[in-house]
């Protein structure tokens, strides 16, 4: 234990929006009960990066007896959460002069034998010629012919495109030209019963999970989509628990970096399935 320097988060303020998260090069602070906290003290190096993404000013700087950053224990959490996030935290390091814990990331690495640009060891199993799941598919215009079976109507699929993971999509598609693109939370699908009908109909769709999955990716390949298409629209569907809110600033600032400017909304889904509002 030592006197430093860790951030400190007024609970009273934080609202769980999660815009601190992507904005923690450390993957220091996660949302808890709807809060944001800070999961340890060895993965704060009390720099404060996180400090100008929150809209309430919830966080702060505070010295007191704290554990020791461990810089290994950082990389180890991060490691997992993929190539883009090691090399912002990397930038992080050599933004600040953090000389010693830039040698110390590196040795990780290194011994883990990775590279910047990987999130598993390279010897990890790979699919020769790539995943067959990813491979792009223009479904096409749907046709309004719902099939009666057993005395009930079928509900038929608006999907018009694979794959629809944004991990997977490509930066470039036939059928991102001039179209109304959906990005949806992937919880959303399974709580709103109408979502084909009522959300997804005439739009490209992209899924992804804004709390699990790598934002600093999320906003890299969602900037290159903006860039290389011309997107007509983009909605964005999500839950109305905190921590989907923050991939909604993921989205405005990769149209602000790809130079776009487009109608954008926000469609919030209830847990109980029900559709509260448009933004």
């Amino acid at each position: 234990m030592a006197i430093r320097k860790v951030i400190k988060i007024c609970e009273e303020k934080c609202d769980g929006c999660g815009l601190c998260m992507p904005n923690c090069p450390e993957g220091a602070i996660q949302i808890i009960d709807g809060k944001a906290r800070l999961v340890s003290d060895i993965f704060c190096d009390g720099l404060g990066a996180c400090l100008g993404h929150c809209p309430k000013g919830a966080i702060t700087i505070e010295e007191r007896e704290a554990e020791e950053y461990d810089e290994k224990k950082v990389m180890g959490n991060i490691a997992k959460q993929g190539g883009n996030v090691i090399k912002a935290h990397l930038e992080h390091l050599k933004m600040h002069g953090q000389h010693e814990y830039l040698k110390e990331a590196m040795d990780f690495l290194r011994s883990h034998d990775m590279k910047i640009g990987e999130s598993s060891p390279a010897h990890a199993h790979e699919h020769p010629g790539g995943c067959p799941g990813s491979k792009v598919i223009d479904l096409g215009k749907r046709e309004s012919s719902p099939v009666k079976r057993t005395g009930s109507v079928k509900a038929e699929s608006e999907l018009r495109q694979w794959p629809v993971q944004i991990m997977l999509a490509p930066v470039s598609a036939p059928y991102f030209k001039d179209a109304d693109l959906l990005i949806a939370a992937d919880c959303v699908p399974f709580a709103y019963a109408a979502f084909h009908e009522d959300i997804l109909k005439g739009r490209m769709l992209l899924i992804g999970c804004p709390k699990l999955d790598d934002a600093a990716y999320y906003k890299e390949k969602l900037t290159q989509i903006f860039k290389n298409n011309n997107i007509r629209s983009v909605a964005y569907a999500h839950m109305e628990v905190p921590c989907c809110f923050g991939l909604t600033s993921i989205i405005k600032e990769a149209m602000a970096v790809a130079g776009k400017k487009m109608p954008f909304n926000e469609i919030v889904i209830s847990v109980k399935g029900d559709r509260l509002n448009d933004i």
